[in-house]
């Protein structure tokens, strides 16, 4: 799987957004194998944190400048939020830059395998709790639905993964969409 997909990632283009007017952002898309099935790692977040509220999340978080590159922006705020250390991380290629709708970032996703088990570590401040999705719940057809995004006035529709008694929308969201799109292309639609 990891061949594949790094190698489905690099024969891509990578859509890059330059806007000195935005944030700076990264994330990392964690994937493990475990018990017989690939899963993707998320976080929810406080509401002690300044932005995104309560939503579900990649791990990740704003460019700051001790960080060399956007990877070592997700890296350093994936062992922050999770205790996930850059040494257990395999990087395997990058998506999209994915705009915020409305608090002007721009985010930068890392597609990463990590080991499995790994002792996670939450920071209370910024996660909630982890939550583990197997790559095949998100690829079952009704858990996907293309919806009004509730903060954009009815503007704009995207999509919606209905999953674990969760939902996760927007900028992850689109993410995930993209990442999926592209597992199911080199993985199949079961994801094996």
């Amino acid at each position: 799987m990891k061949e594949r997909l790094r190698q489905a990632l690099s024969q891509r283009q990578k859509h890059r957004i330059v806007d000195t007017s935005r944030v700076q952002s990264a994330v990392l898309v964690p994937i493990y194998y475990r018990e017989g099935e690939y899963y993707l790692l998320f976080t929810k977040r406080t509401e002690k944190v300044r932005d995104h509220k309560g939503q579900i999340s990649f791990p990740g978080g704003a460019y700051e400048e001790q960080d060399a590159t956007l990877l070592d922006t997700a890296l350093r705020e994936s062992y922050e939020e999770i205790g996930l250390a850059a040494e257990a991380v395999e990087v395997l290629g990058e998506l999209d830059d994915m705009p915020t709708q409305f608090t002007d970032y721009i985010i930068s996703p890392f597609v990463a395998a990590i080991p499995w088990p790994y002792q996670l570590r939450v920071d209370p401040i910024e996660v909630k709790e982890i939550i583990e999705v197997p790559i095949s719940a998100l690829l079952d057809k009704d858990c996907l639905r293309q919806e009004t995004d509730p903060l954009n006035d009815g503007r704009i529709t995207g999509p919606f993964y209905y999953c674990n008694n969760r939902i996760i929308w927007g900028a992850t969201a689109r993410i995930l969409n993209q990442f999926l799109d592209i597992w199911t292309e080199i993985m199949g639609d079961k994801g094996e």
